[in-house]
């Protein structure tokens, strides 16, 4: 670990809210297989391992807080439930608001692809800073992660994941009506596009989103229409 490699993740220290006694905890979360690669480490060095562990540790703490939090829902429903809250959209919202994209440690080629941007690689680093939280202090720092950066504003997060599921169920209730997505938009080089999509109901725009994917620029449209409505 370099200097600036050292301050940078300090500063990430700061943004968790947990101070590591040891901070190679938090480096090698940080560390994208990409990087590993091109500093000719070990393979399991990336963050790989600490995401499986993080991943466990985060449905162990969601799960506990659901069946708590909600007393009258069913095992169905409390599944659904947890799985829009960690899912891999949903966890890279969750790294956006903690700019985690910012601190991680990528190869070149991947830097220069956009991957501090991709969902893929943002979710599976909020799993590996779990995974990392945990191994340096165990259950509780791990919990207080996870309840405060990912199972807040759990109702909004479950609406935003299941958007359009439930945009299309409000629809078939009035009969006769369209539902549509248009994508009317494409911006930026192919390695890192950003679709904007239109949801039109009878062929008048009720919502529109950008993503970095069609389906994201669609869920966000839905969202949108949805919020709209309320």
């Amino acid at each position: 670990m370099n200097d600036n490699e050292k301050k940078m993740l300090k500063e990430l220290e700061g943004r968790l809210g947990y101070r590591f006694k040891d901070f190679n905890w938090l480096h090698r979360a940080m560390r994208h297989s990409s990087y590993t690669n091109e500093h000719h480490m070990n393979r399991l060095e990336c963050n790989e391992r600490l995401e499986f562990l993080g991943d466990a540790v985060l449905e162990m703490v969601s799960s506990e807080f659901l069946y708590d939090r909600y007393p009258d829902m069913t095992e169905g429903q409390l599944s659904k439930m947890r799985a829009s809250l960690v899912c891999e959209p949903t966890l890279a919202y969750d790294a956006r608001e903690l700019d985690l994209g910012s601190y991680l440690l990528l190869g070149k080629g991947e830097e220069q692809t956009g991957g501090r941007k991709r969902d893929s690689i943002v979710s599976d680093a909020v799993e590996a800073t779990i995974g990392a939280i945990y191994k340096d202090g165990g259950l509780e720092p791990a919990r207080a992660f996870i309840l405060k950066f990912i199972l807040n504003d759990v109702e909004n997060k479950q609406l935003f994941h299941d958007s359009k599921t439930i945009l299309q169920e409000k629809i078939q209730q009035t009969s006769g009506s369209v539902l549509e997505y248009v994508i009317v938009d494409e911006q930026g080089p192919d390695h890192d596009k950003c679709f904007i999509a239109e949801v039109r109901l009878n062929g008048t725009m009720i919502g529109q989103g950008k993503g970095r994917t069609k389906k994201a620029a669609e869920q966000q449209a839905a969202y949108q229409a949805l919020i709209s409505c309320k």
